[in-house]
Formats: structure tokens, C-alpha cells, sequence
């Protein structure tokens, strides 16, 4: 039997588009509302430092009106810890951060960081916001995040999602499998996301050992030819239908 896959929808970029013109449309928060609408179990959203897309004001919005989980995802700075543990969402997904990229692009070195990652975690932890890191599918960052204390990692799906090959792609998806299942290993509960979309969920899905999925600018994008509500909703039908039949990875 199948364990259940949840979905969390990103709502960063309907604040893009948004902040494109300065003014208040479109909503991210009733984007967030859709979303939950159409079979999301969580909304994720992204403050950066440069409030690129969303704003301190959305996040003040989702955490008093939306009836689902808030994953808030952050650069582990001081601004950010500070705005976290004033809000307490549900969850805290520390990434990398550069203000001169596009998007994230890769996961977070928890190695190399590590003793910057103490403080933040720790802080996290206490005030009963549940911490993840977002990190490549590598066993020794693993390894790293379940010594910080971690309990939560979400892998970077990127290079899978981005691979140029039949034969890169399975080697990316090999990855992910293997990750997946140390994760489950030693104690870590295992998500996954960026880059995926309606051709390259199924696989990722089908991982027993992943329970949750967060997507965001695939689902915005088509969002404008089908509309939102329909792009979650064929997404959510995608992820459960590969999740049931055991897709071999």
C-alpha cells in the first residue's frame, strides 16, 4: 500500500507578477486559497532578502488566513530567523540565498555551513516551527542535517528536472532514490521539489520514501493557459496516480 503523497504549492511567483506592476494584482493569498481549493495540503511562500516576490505583508496574510500549512522558506540570516519566529508557520525551509540569481540554484551546503546552521535550527526547533534543509541529494549532507538536528530535508529536484539525456535523467533520478531512502535511514522525513512538472513528477512521486512534493513556478505558468485551479488539480491527479501504481523509479 501506498503511503500519502502531500502537495505543497509555491505562491512566489503570483507575487511576481504582481510586484511587475506595484500594485495589488494579482492576490498571492487568494492564489493560496485556490490552491488549497484544488487539492494542495500546504502553501509555500518565499521571502527573500530583496523581497523579489513576495512581501512581509503576504506572509502576515497567510499565516491569518489560510487553513492549511504555511512552509516559509528563508535564508538563515538574522532578518529572516527574527521574521520566522514572529510569525511561527508551520515550517521553516532554510535554502540558499544569492541576491544575483535567478532562482535557487542548488541546495544548501550543510556541510560547509554547519556552524552557521546551529543557531538557526536550534531557535527554529525551540519555538515549535518544524525545520527543513534544502539540499542535494547527497548521503553526506544527509548525514550532516540529521546531526544539526534537522528533522526535516527537502532534495533539491533540479538537476533531474533539468537533464539533457534519457541516461542523465535516470542517473539524477538514482540519486534522488538513493537519498530518499538513507533519509528514511536515519530518521529524516524526506520531501522534494524545484523544476518539477506534469512530464517529470510521476517518477519522484512514486518514491515511497518521499511524502511531500512543493511546486510552484510550473504550476503558475500554466496557470495562465489552463487557469489555477486546473493546473494543481492535474498535478495533484499526476502525483496520486504515479504514488498508486508504484511507478518504478
Amino acid at each position: 500500500m501506498s503511503r500519502p503523497l502531500r502537495l505543497g504549492v509555491n505562491i512566489d511567483h503570483v507575487a511576481t507578477v504582481r510586484n511587475a506592476r506595484g500594485g495589488a494584482h494579482p492576490d498571492p493569498v487568494r492564489a493560496a486559497k485556490l490552491a488549497i481549493e484544488a487539492g494542495a495540503d500546504g502553501i509555500t511562500a518565499h521571502l527573500r532578502e530583496d523581497r523579489r516576490h513576495i512581501v512581509d505583508r503576504d506572509i502576515e496574510r497567510l499565516m491569518a488566513e489560510i487553513d492549511r500549512p504555511l512552509n516559509f522558506e528563508m535564508a538563515a540570516t538574522d532578518e529572516m530567523l527574527g521574521i520566522a519566529l514572529s510569525h511561527k508557520p508551520h515550517a521553516a525551509c532554510l535554502v540558499p540565498e544569492k541576491r544575483t540569481e535567478v532562482t535557487t540554484e542548488g541546495g544548501l551546503d550543510v556541510i560547509g555551513q554547519y556552524d552557521h546552521l546551529v543557531r538557526p535550527v536550534g531557535e527554529l526547533g525551540a519555538a515549535g516551527i518544524r525545520v527543513s534543509l534544502f539540499i542535494d541529494p547527497e548521503l553526506a549532507q544527509l548525514d550532516a542535517a540529521k546531526r544539526l538536528g534537522a528533522p526535516v530535508v527537502e532534495l533539491h529536484t533540479g538537476a533531474y528536472c533539468d537533464a539533457h539525456s534519457p541516461a542523465e535523467r535516470e542517473a539524477e533520478l538514482a540519486r534522488i532514490v538513493r537519498a530518499a531512502a538513507h533519509a528514511e535511514a536515519i530518521g529524516l522525513e524526506c520531501h522534494a521539489g524545484h523544476g518539477l512538472s506534469y512530464d517529470t513528477v510521476g517518477p519522484v512521486a512514486a518514491i515511497q520514501t518521499i511524502v511531500e512534493l512543493n511546486i510552484g513556478h510550473f504550476l503558475i505558468g500554466e496557470a495562465i493557459f489552463v487557469g489555477l485551479t486546473n493546473s494543481i488539480a492535474r498535478m495533484r491527479k499526476a502525483m496520486d496516480t504515479a504514488r498508486a501504481a508504484g511507478m518504478p523509479a
